[in-house]
C-alpha cells in the first residue's frame, strides 16, 4: 500500500503520525511510505532519519495527499485540506465528529474511508488509541491549571499543594476515565486536596483503593457539583461518551458561584467540551476569561509536548496501521472488530450512530460495506 504521513497544520500542532521506527516497520512489510519533508521535525525528528529508513521525501501536502492510498495523520483534516482528499482514500486519524459538523459534511462529500482513532474500540470498551493522548492531556491539564491559578495570568494566586501552614488548592475532577485518573496523580502529587466525580460506584470503589489519601470520590450529580464548585479552585472537565458530544456539566449560570481567578481545563473540548462555556483554542491564544473565571480550552493539549505525545501515540497506532495496510481497510476491519468500531464514514455515508444522531444525518448500518 502506499502511505502518506502529511505534516500537521493545525495551529501549534507539532506532531507526527509516524515515526522513523514506524516507517520502517512498514517497509519491512512491503509498503510504500510518503513523508511530507519537514513533517517530523516538531516531534524532534530530522527528514534525514526518515531517508535512512526507506521513507520518499515529498515536498508539499498537496503531492502526499495525491500519491497516498492511507493517509495517517494525528489531528483531523482542517479545511485547507478538505478538498485534498480523494474519493476511497482511507484517512486513519483523530476526528471527533460529532462536535464538528463541517468536518462530518466535508467527509461525506469527499466519498473517502474515514477511520477514528478515537472510536476503535476493544471488547472491553476501553479505546487504546486514545489513551495514550488521554494520559498526557490529563497530566498535562494540573500542569496547565497550576500555571494558570497565578495572580499574573488572572487566576486567584494560590499554590496548588500550599506550603506548611498553608491550605493546599482544591481541585475538582469531573469523570473517572484515564483523563481523571492521570489528572488526580498528578494533583495528588503536587500536593493539592483532590476530589474525583464520575457516575459508576465500581470506578469509584478502584479509585478509593489506588489514589493516595489526598483524593477523594465524589457520586456525580448537579446537587454535588454546584456545591463544589462553590469554594474550588481548579476543576477540570474530563468526561467522555465515546464518539459523541460531551454533557455540559458545568453551565453558564454556575460560574457566578464560583470565586473570582477559578480556572476550568476542559480537556473534552475536543468533544464539545463538558462546560457550556468552553468554546476550542490554540497555544497560541490558550485562554479566555467570563465572569471572571478562567477557561484553559485547548483542543490539542497533548501537541505541546510533541516529543513524548508522538512516541506515545505511534507506539499504540502502529500495530493497527500495519494491519490496514496488509490487509486493507474492508479485509482488516472484517477481522478485527476494534478497527470495524473505528470506522465512522465511508464513501460518503455515516455508519456511526453517535456521529448521525449530533447532525441528524442519515445513519447506515456497517453491515453495508464489512
Amino acid at each position: 500500500m502506499i502511505i502518506g504521513v502529511p505534516k500537521e497544520i493545525k495551529n501549534n500542532e507539532n506532531r507526527v503520525a509516524l515515526t522513523p521506527a514506524g516507517v520502517k516497520e512498514l517497509k519491512k512489510e512491503g509498503h510504500q511510505v510518503y513523508v511530507q519533508a519537514t513533517a517530523g521535525e516538531g516531534s524532534g525528528f530530522a527528514d534525514a532519519e526518515y531517508v535512512s529508513v526507506g521513507a520518499e521525501l515529498l515536498p508539499t501536502i498537496e503531492d502526499v495527499y495525491a500519491k497516498a492510498e492511507m493517509i495517517i495523520k494525528v489531528k483531523e483534516p482542517i479545511e485547507a485540506e478538505y478538498k485534498l482528499i480523494k474519493e476511497d482514500q482511507l484517512v486513519f486519524t483523530y476526528f471527533h465528529f460529532a462536535s464538528h459538523e463541517p468536518l462530518t459534511r466535508a467527509m461525506i462529500d469527499s466519498k473517502s474511508v474515514c477511520l477514528a482513532y478515537e472510536t476503535v474500540e476493544k471488547a472491553d470498551r476501553s479505546l487504546p488509541l486514545l489513551v495514550p493522548m488521554s494520559e498526557v492531556a490529563g497530566r498535562m491539564s494540573i500542569q496547565q491549571g497550576a500555571k494558570y491559578l497565578e495572580k499574573p495570568l488572572k487566576g486567584r494566586g494560590i499554590l496548588l499543594g500550599g506550603v506548611p501552614g498553608v491550605r493546599p488548592a482544591k481541585v475538582m475532577i469531573l469523570g473517572g476515565g484515564v483523563v481523571g485518573t492521570e489528572a488526580a496523580k498528578m494533583a495528588a502529587g503536587l500536593g493539592a486536596d483532590v476530589t474525583i466525580l464520575d457516575l459508576s460506584l465500581p470506578r469509584l470503589r478502584y479509585l478509593d483503593d489506588v489514589m493516595p489519601a489526598n483524593v477523594k470520590t465524589l457520586m456525580s450529580s448537579e446537587y454535588n457539583i454546584r456545591e463544589m464548585i462553590k469554594d474550588h479552585d481548579l476543576i477540570i472537565g474530563a468526561v467522555l461518551i465515546p464518539g459523541a458530544k460531551a454533557p455540559k456539566l458545568i453551565t453558564r449560570d454556575m460560574l457566578k458561584d464560583m470565586r473570582e481567578g477559578t480556572v476550568l481545563v476542559d480537556v473534552a473540548v475536543d468533544q464539545g467540551g463538558c462546560f457550556e462555556t468552553t468554546k476550542p483554542t490554540t497555544h497560541q491564544d490558550p485562554v479566555y476569561i467570563i465572569d471572571d473565571v478562567v477557561h484553559y480550552s485547548v483542543a490539542n493539549m497533548p501537541g505541546a509536548v510533541p516529543y513524548t505525545s508522538t512516541l506515545a501515540l505511534t507506539n499504540a497506532t502502529l500495530p493497527y496501521a500495519i494491519q490496514l495496510a496488509n490487509k486493507g481497510w474492508e479485509k482488516a476491519c472484517k477481522e478485527n472488530n476494534e478497527l470495524k468500531l473505528g470506522l465512522n464514514v465511508i464513501k460518503g455515508e455515516v455508519v456511526y450512530k453517535a456521529v448521525s444522531d449530533a447532525f441528524d444525518l442519515p445513519y447506515t448500518p456497517l453491515d453495508k460495506f464489512i
